[in-house]
């Protein structure tokens, strides 16, 4: 196994780019904080010293509940230098979650937020040996518990093979599992997200997107460490400012979801004067009006890409020279893929519907496992003679010039009289309805065509509601007759995870 380290990535930028900027924060106030390296690595020693002093040390979990914020990032990196494992979690947590939480990783360390310490301490309970809360502004990064211990300014010895993070996943489609990573599974991240998105030093990444879930982390603080560039982190998504903030903070670079994509284009004046990124990514289907728009809005073509917390790395992205709404691309990095029939488990032909399975190593291009769930773990890995294939339960097509395009999760496909049909793909379709703000297409018994679609939607306007008879012909026009659902329901919200992706089994529930 490859013996590269994220601590080693992280040391090895400290020395090459001391003096370049790494870290820019805006609060919600307005204000403004920069670091350097240097400076922030002097800021990840404290940390490092505060959790060392607090009882973590090799081996030792640290649960941390804190939103965007300098110290979140310094705790990250800390727990990497003590050879520690994080375990991020949604700031808003009931003390019901926390409790959970806590009972499966058995943290020797919880950090949370001064304004929710009474939350994370019921929670919390005795299960957790000494809790650390913390401001989470600019200046809270060297202040308090962080600033009161004795710097830890030397890494512990390290092996790829060590624990750095267990994530818990969103949550779509069932209750989260804890995804275990470990130090060469960001060492490799870093690398190959580097080179998809030809990250270089000047480059400056925008996250908006909560720390605690895998694109961040993944996508844009791993790769902009491992080149030397930079990151532009909110403290919260803002879509009305989410033009401006890009604009005033100087980024390049931005990784987005499809759903905060449709609500800065819901909330973006029209005479807002575009960006001129560089680069986007965005995962999650977005229809072709929303795709055009979202362009012409940041300046570049967005360009889709597929992956997961469990992959690491993305599995494909749409590198063509004229990126398009619909297409998730070609696999990066020399990744080996194959798209399987869900019931017989032989390759899809082309143009079908496909499971995809991903080859890779566990713990370094795939993540280590599920969490103390050595059941589910077996059954999403298969050993063979080309090495470790995970069962992703995302469906796929592929074209006869291998081309993929994303269907939905395997539940998320229905049978409609025989015929094949995408509630994701019907959802990005309705999102682009007169009056539809946002979407969620769920399928229903139906004693005539086994199931059938039916729309819970978001008005983009509350106090004029789309009607059902209008959405009808809208979907006469524009959807194929078995896509078409058979009932609209105008519902206030969706209900989402923390990153903005639909719990589908929630809804109507």
């Amino acid at each position: 196994m490859n013996s590269a380290t994220f601590q080693h990535t992280w040391d090895s930028a400290v020395r090459r780019h001391t003096d370049s900027p790494f870290l820019v924060f805006r609060a919600e106030s307005g204000d403004v904080a920069e670091w350097t390296y240097g400076e922030f690595d002097a800021v990840v020693a404290r940390a490092a010293g505060a959790l060392r002093a607090a009882g973590a040390g090799p081996g030792s979990p640290v649960h941390v509940a804190l939103r965007n914020c300098p110290a979140f990032v310094a705790l990250w990196l800390a727990a990497s230098r003590l050879g520690a494992w994080l375990v991020p979690v949604d700031p808003a947590s009931s003390a019901r979650d926390i409790a959970g939480q806590v009972r499966r990783v058995r943290p020797a360390v919880g950090v949370c937020a001064y304004a929710r310490e009474a939350v994370y301490r019921e929670g919390a309970g005795d299960r957790v040996p000494v809790v650390l809360a913390l401001g989470e502004d600019a200046g809270d990064a060297a202040a308090g518990p962080l600033a009161e211990a004795t710097p830890v300014t030397t890494a512990e010895r390290v092996t790829a093979d060590d624990r750095l993070a267990v994530m818990f996943t969103s949550g779509t489609t069932s209750e989260p599992k804890g995804v275990v990573l470990t130090q060469a599974n960001y060492a490799h991240v870093a690398v190959v997200m580097a080179e998809a998105a030809q990250l270089q030093a000047r480059h400056r990444w925008h996250v908006t997107l909560p720390l605690f879930h895998a694109n961040a982390q993944y996508y844009c603080f791993a790769p902009a460490i491992a080149v030397g560039a930079s990151v532009a982190l909110s403290a919260a998504f803002s879509a009305s400012r989410w033009v401006a903030h890009a604009r005033e903070l100087g980024v390049t670079h931005a990784s987005l979801f499809a759903a905060p994509i449709r609500m800065i284009l819901a909330r973006t004046a029209s005479a807002e004067q575009p960006l001129q990124l560089e680069h986007v990514w965005f995962a999650q289907s977005l229809g072709i009006e929303h795709y055009e728009r979202f362009a012409r809005l940041v300046g570049t073509r967005p360009r889709q890409l597929y992956g997961m917390t469990e992959t690491v790395a993305i599995v494909s992205a749409d590198a063509s020279a004229r990126p398009v709404h619909n297409v998730i691309g070609t696999p990066v990095a020399d990744r080996r893929i194959r798209v399987t029939d869900p019931a017989s488990g032989s390759e899809a032909s082309p143009g079908v519907p496909g499971e995809l399975h991903v080859c890779g190593a566990p713990g370094r291009e795939l993540f280590a496992g599920y969490l103390d769930d050595e059941k589910t773990t077996a059954r999403v890995f298969t050993t063979g003679p080309e090495g470790t294939w995970f069962a992703t339960g995302d469906l796929v097509t592929r074209d006869a010039d291998g081309v993929l395009r994303f269907t939905g999760r395997v539940d998320d496909v229905i049978k409609v009289s025989g015929e094949n049909v995408s509630l994701t793909e019907v959802e990005a379709a309705v999102a682009q309805a007169p009056g539809v703000l946002e979407a969620a297409v769920v399928g229903v018994p139906d004693p005539v065509r086994d199931k059938v679609p039916v729309a819970y939607v978001v008005a983009r306007d509350p106090d004029e509601p789309p009607h059902a008879e209008d959405l009808d012909a809208w979907a006469v026009r524009n959807l194929a007759p078995a896509a078409r659902p058979r009932a609209w329901h105008v519902i206030d919200e969706l209900p989402r995870t923390s990153v903005g992706k639909v719990r589908r089994f929630r809804v109507g529930s």
